[in-house]
């Protein structure tokens, strides 16, 4: 089954801004009682970068 992504509304101009965006995704969900989603930046065909989250078991 493929995973259902949820995608972050805002495009971010650099791949370092789109990272703090993840960093702070995960570390919500670093103390909490809940599996953390697995998040991922991918590169747009307009050179932005997008991140996207799925709370659905990969592998």
């Amino acid at each position: 089954m493929k995973p259902r992504w949820i995608y972050w509304k805002q495009t971010f101009c650099s791949k370092f801004q789109a990272g703090c965006l993840k960093a702070k995704l995960e570390e919500n969900w670093h103390n909490g009682y809940e599996i953390g989603p697995c998040v991922e930046i991918k590169k747009l065909k307009t050179d932005k970068y997008v991140v996207r989250y799925t709370f659905d078991e990969i592998g």
